[in-house]
């Protein structure tokens, strides 16, 4: 073998590992000089850079306040029809006073049907056996919160309660009450046309361990921030790993966020012991409300949209599928009709309705079709990875299930749990995590001014202006990767193969016409545009790996990110072999022995630039090494 490495110390056993043992990174050195360079662990390196598109937003005092649905007991006058009163709490009890008047023009649904109130402020809603009801806030409002934070919007009726759940479900509810009134608060922080949105997916903790990894890394960012006080946080699905029981626990982490919390559904948040679909999210809906619903928040409609259908039938090859259902399609098209045609939405859904590699969501055509003509931007979680796919992409792999261009844009948002907890530990604690795309844990959060919406992504622990990883992949790396893979897949039997310093290139190796400086650019897209300068020569623009044009997904070593892969080969993890923000240069075959810097410049659709270093070594033969 090529290379020699020396692990520090041996790799977790699995996934699953709680160990407490702290390995930490090797100590990175950085040196601001207008631009930055930061010497980290490995083959490769991690920058900072400048955003020059936008100020840094601003703090946002929210309007929240501590209340709840006010169910009035007392048998209803039509055990058909649910009745109730959209209010302006004034005072804040949650309860409706006589002075307190209602909100006309308001959304309420049952799940299925929409309805707006009056001019009093009052609804009337055909009743379901099984139905959560809920109201959309309209911007320039606030719904309460409970005391974790969580928005409190809507209300289960269930008369006879759940069947028997291992995590509990919905409790009883008797029969049809007297009214339901859903009270909010007048809000400026709401009202605002310019916003921050973060969007947190999964979290997806599957022990307490797992929960303290949430709560330290990047939902403690969130709590350090002060810029989204009117659009609160959006969790986007698989907030827990199965076991329902960690929902307070999870609850509790984010409670010292800045604003309201909602959550969405996620494949893992299903209480799967359930005898039917009408079922499968009781335990979701007592703990966080609904699997789909609505709210404005400056100029934007947000939409939470449940993409998971469960449990299938009987002999199916599959747990669940990645699905809109004809219901929650139904209430889609009730809700819009509700909203001008030229507002801008976003779509909101746990599993996305694609992502780069294929189509997730079982019948994206069909939802597709529905949002035809309006404005829309689509965003998911679910495969642990970070994308921004424009409007007009292609993929042979879309093609083939019916999507010949993407007609909106499609935001992948991360993940906080990056790839499952995996790996290595760094210097503070936290599993390093990095995704099948190469990219960090973190959360995306959407900046909006008025109806423009920029996607920018926040690494856990790190500043934004974090935003690249640089590597080498040269034939050497390629073959240790191959073994290094090879090692994983036999469950880690014998010695790991070892690596030395991946960033020494030998003469051949540059004559082969196959060693590329790589570029893994997170907010990156076929927008953007990734440059390189060697040792202050010209300016050579570096290609995209992913350009979707209608080409097949390019998978393998040749196309791997040596930044992410290097990592999770060492340790464990799923190996980014692609990636929808991955650039790579062919580095020149005449490049003299010695050691030469290589500027990276990369610009994102937004207009927004990041700088970063890397140093690598030519030589004209590799001094093989030997343990």
């Amino acid at each position: 073998m090529l290379f020699v490495f020396h692990p520090p110390t041996a790799p977790r056993s699995s996934r699953r590992s709680t160990s407490t043992n702290r390995i930490a990174l090797a100590a990175r050195t950085v040196t601001v000089l207008g631009t930055a360079t930061v010497l980290g662990l490995g083959s490769a390196l991690s920058g900072y850079g400048t955003d020059t598109a936008q100020a840094a937003p601003k703090a946002v005092q929210p309007d929240t306040y501590e209340g709840q649905v006010e169910v009035v007991r007392g048998g209803a006058e039509d055990p058909e029809v649910l009745t109730g009163t959209v209010f302006n709490d004034k005072d804040e009890d949650s309860t409706k006073d006589r002075r307190e008047k209602g909100i006309s023009g308001v959304a309420v649904s049952n799940g299925i049907d929409v309805v707006t109130t009056d001019s009093d402020g009052v609804y009337e809603l055909p009743v379901r056996d099984n139905m959560t009801v809920f109201v959309t806030q309209p911007a320039g409002w606030q719904v309460p919160v409970d005391e974790y934070q969580f928005a409190q919007f809507s209300w289960n009726h269930l008369p006879e309660g759940s069947p028997d759940l291992k995590y509990g479900g919905i409790a009883p509810t008797g029969d049809l009450p007297k009214a339901v009134n859903f009270p909010m608060a007048k809000s400026k922080a709401t009202a605002r046309t310019d916003q921050s949105c973060p969007i947190a997916s999964d979290t997806q903790a599957y022990d307490m361990t797992e929960i303290g990894y949430a709560r330290d890394g990047a939902v403690s960012d969130l709590a350090q921030r002060e810029d989204y006080g009117g659009c609160g946080v959006l969790l986007l699905g698989d907030n827990v790993g199965d076991d329902l029981s960690l929902n307070p626990a999870l609850k509790d982490i984010y409670r010292d966020t800045n604003g309201p919390i909602r959550a969405v559904l996620g494949n893992h948040d299903m209480d799967f012991d359930a005898p039917d679909q009408s079922h499968m999210a009781d335990t979701f809906r007592n703990d966080f409300g609904p699997t789909s619903f609505s709210y404005d928040v400056g100029e934007i409609h947000f939409v939470v949209l449940n993409s998971i259908e469960y449990p299938l039938p009987a002999g199916s090859d599959r747990q669940y599928n990645e699905k809109i259902t004809a219901e929650h399609l139904q209430w889609l098209e009730n809700d819009l009709e509700n909203v001008a045609k030229n507002k801008q939405i976003v779509i909101a859904s746990h599993a996305p309705i694609v992502n780069y590699r294929e189509m997730v969501v079982d019948n994206a055509p069909e939802l597709y079709e529905l949002l035809a003509g309006r404005k829309v931007i689509t965003i998911g979680g679910h495969t642990h990875t970070l994308e921004n796919l424009p409007a007009g992409s292609q993929r042979a792999e879309w093609a083939e299930s019916g999507i010949d261009e993407l007609p909106f844009r499609q935001l992948v948002a991360g993940a906080v749990s990056g790839d499952w907890y995996s790996g290595d530990l760094n210097s503070e604690g936290l599993p390093l995590a990095l995704m099948s795309d190469g990219a960090q844990p973190g959360v995306m959060t959407l900046d909006v001014r008025g109806s423009s919406i920029t996607p920018r992504y926040t690494i856990r622990r790190e500043s934004d202006e974090l935003q690249m990883g640089l590597g080498i992949n040269s034939p050497s790396w390629r073959e240790w990767a191959e073994e290094a893979q090879q090692w994983q897949d036999n469950d880690k039997e014998g010695e790991a193969p070892e690596l030395g310093d991946a960033k020494v290139i030998d003469r051949a190796e540059l004559e082969s016409g196959e060693t590329w400086l790589t570029t893994n650019f997170y907010p990156g897209n076929i927008k953007s545009r990734v440059e390189v300068r060697i040792d202050g020569g010209r300016t050579r623009v570096a290609e995209h790996t992913q350009p979707n044009t209608g080409e097949e997904l390019r998978d393998g070593w040749e196309w791997a990110d040596p930044y992410g892969a290097t990592r999770n080969l060492q340790h464990d993890g799923n190996v980014p072999t692609n990636s929808s923000h991955l650039w790579r240069y062919e580095l020149p075959a005449d490049l003299s022995p010695g050691t030469h810097t290589a500027k990276v410049t990369a610009t994102d659709e937004y207009g927004r630039e990041f700088t970063e270093t890397i140093r690598f070594t030519v030589t004209e033969e590799r001094t093989v090494q030997t343990g």
